[in-house]
């Protein structure tokens, strides 16, 4: 073979491979800042955050909850794209078994990330009226119904038990109990609170396939909560996932205290919370701080077991470390009253 035709064959085979490098999906998902979105102001349909049923007061500033732009589920990463969303700054690749867990369908995973979004809402609703002082009675909460199980048909995800059989219920292992004073086949009287009204339900048991003696009624439950005002959030659907949950508690506690928390300034912030007030360690730090200080943030709160993950940066914007949504608003007020000094920082 002449020189000319080995350089022409290796010209088309670099070609080729290169091609190939562009054309075929590595297993990584690129991480970048997302949009964000500020909890206290309006969308076209009204405020972001509703709250009925009490007094609300109108806060000022800005309060910002924060994303992740990320390759979606049914999207792929070319090996080029991969490598220069890891050299760039304020960006990851991530391995995609991480983030998207195999043998899960798209529509599969898009549920489970709505289902979070949803429990978010529910726990930054409770730890903020509980903050501000408001009465929260928890119940046992029916969490699944079993398909075709005796309870199928008849209660709901979302019940809130009142009372099994007349006596009143106060904890799952109330309901589970008082279940078990019954044999296979016994009808079960249950008083639920279903979207804010009282009704009864009767459910006939059946025996459980471990052991014949003892009954079921088909139904898994976990701890629900009862409280008197209405919140509601009209938040993109697109944007879903538990990490905005201490943002939505600041912005409900704002809503509903007269105390101006934020008193003008932008704040921005992530962090899944739990129904106490915790705050818990999110994914794609880095990235959420990118996207608030392009989007003016002074200050934000970072999940205190983050702190260590948010590498060098300078001091804009104030990166305070935050454990529970109390810490928050104190380190808030702190900042409101110049005592910078004071107020728990990352690094």
């Amino acid at each position: 073979m002449s020189r000319n035709a080995v350089a022409i064959a290796s010209s088309v085979l670099f070609v080729a491979l290169a091609a190939l490098l562009v054309v075929i999906p590595v297993p990584y998902v690129a991480w970048r800042p997302g949009q964000t979105y500020d909890v206290l102001g309006s969308t076209d349909s009204g405020p972001v955050i509703e709250v009925t049923g009490l007094t609300t007061y109108e806060p000022t500033g800005r309060l910002l909850m924060t994303t992740v732009s990320a390759t979606r589920v049914d999207s792929a990463l070319s090996l080029p794209e991969a490598v220069f969303v890891y050299l760039a700054e304020d960006s990851d690749a991530m391995p995609r078994d991480v983030i998207y867990p195999p043998g899960k369908s798209s529509s599969q995973v898009q549920s489970e990330a709505v289902e979070m979004m949803d429990k978010s809402r529910g726990n930054a609703t409770v730890a903020a009226l509980r903050a501000a002082g408001v009465a929260v009675t928890e119940l046992p909460r029916v969490d699944g119904v079993v398909l075709g199980g005796p309870s199928d048909g008849l209660l709901e995800p979302g019940d809130l038990i009142v009372a099994v059989d007349d006596v009143a219920m106060e904890s799952v292992e109330d309901v589970a109990a008082r279940i078990e004073t019954h044999a296979a086949g016994d009808l079960i009287v249950f008083t639920v609170l279903r979207d804010g009204q009282e009704q009864t339900v009767s459910v006939t048991s059946s025996a459980s396939n471990e052991d014949a003696t003892r009954p079921v009624v088909g139904i898994s439950l976990d701890t629900g909560f009862q409280y008197a005002p209405t919140v509601s959030f009209g938040i993109d659907q697109n944007v879903t996932g538990p990490s905005a949950g201490l943002v939505l508690a600041l912005g409900v506690y704002d809503r509903i205290t007269e105390t101006d928390l934020l008193r003008g300034r932008t704040i921005a912030g992530t962090g899944e919370i739990d129904p106490t007030g915790r705050v818990i360690k999110i994914g794609g730090i880095r990235e959420k701080i990118a996207g608030a200080e392009r989007d003016g943030a002074e200050v934000f709160l970072v999940p205190e077991d983050n702190c260590a993950d948010v590498g060098d940066r300078d001091d804009s914007p104030m990166l305070v470390s935050i454990g529970t949504l109390k810490d928050a608003i104190a380190a808030i007020q702190l900042i409101n009253e110049g005592n910078t000094e004071e107020v728990p920082t990352c690094g």
